[in-house]
């Protein structure tokens, strides 16, 4: 299941917390696919044990693939093979395009870490890649960030290929128009909606009301 995309249709990307517990967290995921439209859902334990994200691989990607949307690894290509996910994504001090390729083949979902810069994401879009990330766009809680992007890298790409762009990086339901009338092909959000005091079923609607009024 490789999902592919229009040029300008924006969906979610939903990427797992930095830490959860297995148990609780399956309720909250399958009330949030329950809630509206997502396209990939991104399993992101950092250092965590090859044991631990297996485990959780097999616990989860059931409940994410059952309702036809990819799951995808984040960082280890031969991890999201060996556990059956969709494909992987990885950053640009991770694992090598390439090599990610030949793991998973040729129909497996391949995404680019590529910052603030046009000419990573050229590099990987010529590689092959998928999807190219750009970000982080507002201030996040998740990972630190030396580089601040706009919505006009996310507006230039899509005026002038058809590779899809993911956003990443503190987005929310308050800020991601910009995002979504400039053309990003998903929304990648982690905090926004784990965190969301209306719980992540109310911030999949959300989200999924602001995408149909900008798009």
């Amino acid at each position: 299941m490789n999902i592919k995309t229009t040029k300008h249709k924006c969906r979610l990307y939903l990427i797992t917390p930095p830490d959860f517990k297995l148990s609780e967290f399956r309720q909250k995921l399958e009330l949030a696919l329950d809630s509206g439209d997502i396209a990939y859902v991104q399993l992101r334990l950092k250092n965590a044990s090859e044991r631990r994200i297996m485990k959780t691989i097999e616990s989860l990607r059931p409940i994410v693939q059952e309702r036809n949307v990819s799951f995808i690894l984040n960082d280890d290509p031969k991890l999201a093979y060996q556990g059956g996910c969709n494909g992987v994504h990885i950053g640009q001090k991770d694992a090598v395009y390439e090599d990610a390729r030949d793991i998973l083949g040729a129909s497996a979902t391949i995404g680019v870490t590529c910052k603030n810069d046009p000419q990573l994401a050229i590099l990987a879009s010529e590689k092959g890649a998928d999807y190219v990330a750009f970000g982080a766009f507002f201030p996040t809680k998740t990972k630190i960030t030396n580089n601040r992007a706009s919505p006009e890298i996310i507006n230039i790409w899509s005026q002038t290929t058809n590779i899809p762009s993911v956003a990443i990086g503190g987005i929310t339901p308050k800020n991601c128009a910009p995002l979504v009338r400039a053309g990003a092909n998903f929304l990648a959000v982690i905090s926004s909606v784990w965190e969301h005091t209306g719980g992540p079923d109310a911030a999949i609607k959300e989200f999924n009301r602001v995408i149909s009024n900008n798009s």
